[in-house]
């Protein structure tokens, strides 16, 4: 992608993971896709086996695309593991499982990063290599990996946190040093000056979320933005629906609740959609300033998910 300005879209989001992927499942069959500006958090990229992967991207692009392996929710449907299964009988640590044909993506990634592509032109190639009509923006083109500190002082990668250590709950600190230092990537910043609509999808709101916030001039513009911002929650029932929210969010010290992520988000979000289970919690995020709407958010299929994005689109409009 070059960097001269694309049409404006309406709708912009905030994504990583597969809350986000599962929530824009939904919200392309609400609006036109090609309204949709995707800005991915790009914290959990890191070279495997001499390939650059970008998690969160591959997820989004592959959800949306619908080749993602649903049971998992990353990586590909039917994909094989031949390369990865290789390497570990050659004594290679084969903690991080990538499949052959993702594999073959990072490694286009690779090689067009090494001819001088940027991140975001590999994120429209391969968006287009699979027939995505939403657009797809990383949300840095610097460094920007996220550490989790443990008890003892360890640091460790984010992808080593969860897929090598599984995400022991001994947390004691998150570092976005390198994403408070990065510039936005692309047409970030644009899509964030020309959006109607800013939606915060249910992601994990300390390292999906939380890395594309921590950059100074995307924080700067949502609360400049004039369009109204509405922020799902990923925490139902003091849990998250996936992954370790709550061992990251205690490690911090922020509460495990809708509340605790409505505190996070507080002076950037106008409102909030919390799960049923949570209802009484939305007086208290109401006394934010947020207004609050409660309905059913566990994505166990596509038409929950699409009532789910009706419903923030809906507070949105309201809002203006």
């Amino acid at each position: 992608m070059d960097t001269a300005r694309t049409p404006p879209t309406p709708i912009v989001t905030l994504c990583g993971g597969v809350g986000a992927a599962r929530f824009l499942r939904g919200l392309v069959r609400v609006i036109d896709p090609r309204e949709i500006t995707a800005i991915v958090n790009t914290g959990d990229d890191r070279v495997f086996y001499g390939v650059h992967v970008s998690p969160d991207l591959d997820i989004v692009t592959y959800t949306l695309a619908g080749r993602v392996d649903a049971r998992r929710g990353y990586g590909l449907e039917g994909d094989t593991y031949e390369i990865v299964d290789a390497l570990g009988a050659l004594g290679h640590e084969c903690w991080f499982r990538l499949g052959d044909r993702d594999f073959a993506n990072s490694q286009h990634r690779t090689l067009r990063l090494r001819e001088g592509a940027g991140l975001s032109r590999v994120a429209e190639e391969l968006r287009k290599h699979y027939g995505v009509t939403t657009r797809i923006l990383p949300m840095s083109e610097d460094p920007c990996a996220t550490i989790v500190e443990l008890e003892g002082g360890r640091r460790v990668h984010f992808e080593e946190y969860l897929a090598r250590d599984g995400a022991p709950d001994e947390v004691t600190a998150v570092d976005l040093g390198e994403a408070r230092r990065a510039r936005p990537g692309p047409g970030v910043l644009d899509a964030l000056r020309d959006a109607q609509t800013i939606l915060f999808c249910p992601s994990n709101p300390i390292v999906s979320i939380g890395p594309i916030l921590a950059m100074p001039d995307v924080r700067a513009a949502v609360r400049r933005s004039r369009a109204p911002v509405v922020a799902i929650s990923p925490i139902v029932g003091g849990a998250p629906v996936k992954g370790p929210a709550d061992r990251l969010m205690r490690g911090v010290g922020v509460e495990v609740s809708a509340r605790g992520v409505a505190e996070l988000y507080r002076g950037l979000i106008d409102a909030f959609v919390i799960d049923e289970r949570d209802a009484d919690l939305a007086a208290d995020i109401e006394a934010m300033g947020i207004r609050t709407r409660v309905l059913d958010t566990i994505m166990g299929d596509v038409g929950v998910a699409q009532h789910l994005a009706e419903a923030a689109l809906s507070l949105a409009a309201s809002l203006r």
